[in-house]
């Protein structure tokens, strides 16, 4: 067993060798993305849109899908279907405008092979929405913005730019999916779309220390080799980690049930592109900003003299 540790711990890869392969897929993928997002947009859920919301409590737990049949077959086009609370209550939430009505119409649907009574109807305005897409939106600029400062203190400014563009290439690609399967975006989505943030650059800084360790300590060898032999020494780390969550998100999405369906769906694209990212798109920005030893040489103290011969 210990042998077989040894050789996993010793693997070597060439990623740098890949780069420009990756690099060039990246930016197909960044293209495909971006035309999507300006063509058709994103697909904004109720949470954004506006909409009227329909609590029902059913006698027997109905069938979910049942539920969205007939609310199909009635000509309801955008709506969300979910349990609240317990097996027993319903919530509906339609992308129509509220009506005094429009409670007692879905009541009078669902409850025709049921005994079904009106909990609550009520409205979720467009305007909230807004202020909510917006105030995502600038919270996600404001975390990139933090990052940045924070990876230029703790390491250098090449590291602080090669990291956020890795950060914002995830960013797109998410919500470029999001965008090019027309899946719905919504608050949980917005959530998932900033953990994927703190997740990729947690495996990124991890990246970069290693590469900052080695730039100081490994005297053979240029910026390429350098960066090549860091992200081979991570990569265990890095794929652990990576399968460990991705076997939870999983279990969330088959198991979870359609609340936080699109909130594991987010986190999965969202880990499978970061983990590509750190490995490849980090690594190769900074060959692209051409960092070198003197980037990272740590500076002489004032007054110290190294004595000639002395270790």
């Amino acid at each position: 067993m210990q042998l077989i540790n040894e050789k996993l711990l010793n693997i070597d890869f060439d990623f740098m060798k890949m780069r420009r392969v990756a690099f060039i897929l990246s930016a197909v993928l960044i293209l495909i993305s971006i035309a999507s997002l300006a063509t058709q947009g994103l697909r904004f859920g109720l949470d954004f849109t506006g909409g009227t919301l329909v609590e029902l409590e059913y006698r027997e737990a109905p069938d979910l899908e049942a539920v969205r049949g007939q609310l199909e077959a009635a000509g309801y086009e955008q709506f969300v279907v979910q349990n609240f609370g317990s097996s027993r209550d319903v919530l509906v939430r339609l992308s129509q405008g509220f009506s005094p009505e429009v409670g007692d119409e879905v009541r009078s649907l669902l409850g025709q092979h049921a005994d079904v009574t009106l909990k609550r109807a009520e409205f979720v305005g467009a305007q909230v929405g807004e202020e909510l897409r917006d105030q995502g939106g600038l919270g996600m600029l404001i975390a990139l913005l933090c990052v940045m400062i924070y990876v230029a203190f703790r390491f250098q400014y090449k590291f602080a730019l090669g990291s956020v563009l890795a950060l914002a290439h995830d960013v797109i690609l998410l919500l470029g999916f999001f965008s090019l399967f027309r899946i719905d975006f919504d608050l949980t989505t917005l959530a998932a779309l900033l953990a994927v943030i703190g997740y990729s650059l947690n495996d990124t800084i991890v990246v970069y220390d290693r590469i900052r360790e080695n730039f100081r300590t490994v005297r053979e060898g240029g910026p390429k080799e350098l960066i090549n032999l860091s992200i081979n020494q991570t990569l265990m780390r890095t794929t652990i980690t990576s399968f460990t969550t991705l076997l939870v998100l999983f279990a969330l999405l088959i198991f979870g049930g359609e609340m936080i369906q699109s909130f594991a769906l987010a986190l999965i694209i969202g880990v499978l592109v970061g983990t590509y990212s750190s490995i490849y798109i980090a690594g190769t920005l900074l060959l692209a900003l051409q960092v070198s030893r003197e980037d990272l040489a740590l500076p002489v103290k004032e007054g110290v003299v190294e004595e000639e011969g002395r270790p």
